[in-house]
């Protein structure tokens, strides 16, 4: 089973939400309607992604927006063009409002073992559902949500922006 890294930044985005503590200069991302991740979701790129290492077929959530308390399931699929090494890096940024919960660079290895894969990520063809628990503590509001992904060469593999609004 291989994974998409718009999964891993929805899981990695819903993770921080529930434990702040899973990651520890800011970047403004202008959105586009150009730069939508195709599916049911409030996904967004960063920049045009044609020559990213992932290239994103569709990302889905059920329910879309996501609800405290509710689980969030995530359906993805999508192409990796070249396999991802050990090394390779995510970056995390989580506000809620104008507040940085988040920011924090990962290990993207490390952080693919939560969901039972491993480095090196093959290039291949993929499609991966995964359901997460929300927790009912998250708080009502907006929520802004920043994954920069890159090789340990600093190659984009890919970089996406999300804005979801937290109701009870």
């Amino acid at each position: 089973m291989q994974l998409t890294l718009p999964l891993l930044s929805l899981y990695a985005a819903a993770l921080a939400l529930a434990d702040p503590s899973i990651f520890g200069a800011q970047q403004q991302v202008h959105l586009s309607d150009d730069l939508k991740v195709p599916g049911d979701n409030p996904l967004y790129y960063c920049s045009d992604p044609r020559d990213d290492i992932i290239q994103i077929k569709s990302v889905d959530l059920d329910p879309n927006p996501p609800k405290p308390g509710a689980p969030l399931s995530i359906t993805a699929s999508g192409n990796i063009t070249k396999e991802i090494e050990a090394g390779a890096k995510v970056h995390l940024q989580v506000k809620y409002g104008v507040i940085t919960l988040i920011n924090r660079e990962a290990d993207l290895c490390d952080q693919v073992g939560n969901v039972d894969l491993a480095c090196p990520l093959k290039k291949d063809e993929m499609k991966l559902t995964k359901d997460v628990s929300l927790p009912n503590e998250i708080p009502p509001g907006r929520y802004t949500v920043l994954a920069d992904v890159f090789t340990k060469d600093k190659e984009k593999i890919t970089c996406l922006h999300a804005t979801v609004d937290m109701h009870r």
